[in-house]
C-alpha cells in the first residue's frame, strides 16, 4: 500500500531548504490578526515567507530538522492547529467570496460546521490527507476543482451533494454535513485495501453509490482580481508571500476577514478602497498580468528533485510584453503546485523554451 506523505504542522516534510510544514486553512477563511502571527513565527523560525498552496492553504519552508517547540505553539496559538489528530484531513475548500460578495448562499457557517464535525468524527482521523472536500455557494469556482466530495448550493437552503465531478443529488443544506462525512468513512473504508487517496481512483465505489446520477457541471469562472464590491483580491506572485507583502495585508486588514484562494491569491475583506497600497508592494490586481497566468513548482534550490530553479526563471520572463496562456513550470516530473484547469505544462524547460510558450504581443503603430 502506498504510503500518505502528505504533509502538516506535526508531520513536516523535509525538503533542501529544511524543513516545510502545511498548515490547513478550511475554506482558506482567516483573518489579519492569525496570518500576522504566522508569518512571526516563519520569520523567527524559517524562511519568513507564507507560500500559499492550490487548496488555500499554506505553507511554511526552511524549518530546522527537528522543529521546534515554540513553533508548534504558535501556530496552534493562531488557531491554526485546533487538532493534533485530524490536523491533515481538514482539506476543505470554499467558494472564497461566499458570504462577502455574490453567490447563491453563505457558506461560511457550514466551513464552521464540516471542520468542527470533522474533527470530532475519530473514524476519519485516518483518512488521506489528499482527499479534498469542496463548498461551492453556486457560482461554480470550486466545483471546477473536481473536489473528491462537494456542496454545490442551488440556493440558499438547499444544493447538491456531488461525488467525483460530476455525480449527485438533492440535499438540504442542513443535511449536508452529516452526508457529506457519510460518504467520507464510506469511502475510507473501501479503499483501505486498496491504498488509494483520491474518489476518482476507486470509480467502482462511485457507480455502486445508490440515489446518485449525472449532473450537469457548471462552467468555471475566471478567478477575479482587483475591486470586487467592498473587498479587494490580490494575486501573489508564484505564491510566495513576503513579510513586506504580509505586513500590507494585516495593515489593510485589521482583525478583519482574509480569505486565501485556491488561485494563490487573497480576498482581503473591506480592502477595495485601499487596493493601491496594496499593488505597491507587488500584489496583483491586474487580470492581464502575467502572474495570473504563469505559476511555478518551488524548483531548485529548495527542492532536491528540481532540476531548475523555476522561481528565477519565471521572474525572469514576467516582464516580457507577451500573451501568457495558463503555464505550469514544475522543476521534475512530479509538477507540485500544478492548476487544477487546462493549462501548458513545462518541465525543467530553458528560458527560451518558457518564452516559446507565449506570444509577443501585437503592437500597433500610428
Amino acid at each position: 500500500m502506498n504510503q500518505d506523505r502528505c504533509p502538516g504542522v506535526l508531520r513536516p516534510h523535509q525538503a533542501a531548504d529544511g524543513a516545510m510544514v502545511r498548515v490547513r486553512v478550511p475554506g482558506g477563511q482567516t483573518s489579519g490578526t492569525a496570518l500576522a502571527a504566522l508569518g512571526r513565527a516563519a520569520e523567527r523560525h524559517g524562511r519568513g515567507l507564507l507560500q500559499l498552496t492550490s487548496r488555500a492553504g499554506l505553507q511554511v519552508r526552511g524549518l530546522p530538522s527537528d522543529l521546534p517547540d515554540a513553533f508548534e505553539a504558535a501556530v496552534a496559538a493562531a488557531g491554526f492547529l485546533p487538532s493534533a489528530s485530524h490536523e491533515r484531513v481538514r482539506n476543505v475548500v470554499a467558494s472564497p467570496l461566499t458570504g462577502l460578495h455574490g453567490g447563491l448562499a453563505d457558506l461560511r457557517p457550514l466551513v464552521r460546521a464540516l471542520d468542527d464535525a470533522l474533527q470530532a468524527d475519530d473514524a476519519l482521523a485516518g483518512l488521506s490527507g489528499r482527499f479534498l472536500f469542496g463548498l461551492d455557494d453556486g457560482r461554480g469556482d470550486v466545483a471546477a476543482l473536481e473536489p473528491d466530495l462537494t456542496y454545490r448550493a442551488l440556493g440558499p437552503d438547499h444544493g447538491l451533494l456531488v461525488v467525483g465531478a460530476d455525480r449527485g443529488r438533492a440535499v438540504a443544506l442542513e443535511d449536508a454535513v452529516p452526508a457529506l462525512l457519510a460518504l467520507a468513512r464510506g469511502f475510507d473504508a473501501a479503499r483501505a485495501a486498496s491504498g488509494v487517496w483520491r474518489v476518482r481512483e476507486l470509480p467502482g465505489w462511485v457507480d455502486g453509490l445508490v440515489g446518485f446520477a449525472p449532473v450537469p457541471v457548471p462552467p468555471a469562472p475566471e478567478p477575479p482580481l482587483g475591486a470586487v464590491g467592498a473587498h479587494a483580491v490580490v494575486g501573489v506572485p508564484l505564491g510566495f508571500l513576503s513579510p513586506v507583502q504580509l505586513a500590507a495585508v494585516t495593515a489593510v486588514a485589521g482583525t478583519g476577514a482574509v480569505v486565501v484562494t485556491p488561485w494563490r491569491s487573497l480576498v482581503v475583506g473591506h480592502g477595495a478602497d485601499r487596493l493601491a497600497e496594496l499593488t505597491a508592494v507587488g500584489l496583483v490586481a491586474d487580470p492581464t498580468s502575467p502572474w495570473t497566468a504563469v505559476s511555478a513548482c518551488v524548483g531548485a534550490p529548495w527542492c532536491a528533485s528540481g532540476r531548475v530553479d523555476t522561481q528565477a526563471l519565471v521572474r525572469s520572463v514576467a516582464a516580457e510584453d507577451r500573451r501568457w496562456p495558463r503555464t505550469h513550470v514544475s522543476g521534475c516530473e512530479r509538477r507540485c503546485g500544478a492548476p487544477a484547469g487546462p493549462h501548458r505544462d513545462l518541465v525543467a524547460p530553458t528560458r527560451d523554451e518558457l518564452l516559446a510558450a507565449a506570444e509577443p504581443r501585437l503592437v500597433v503603430h500610428v
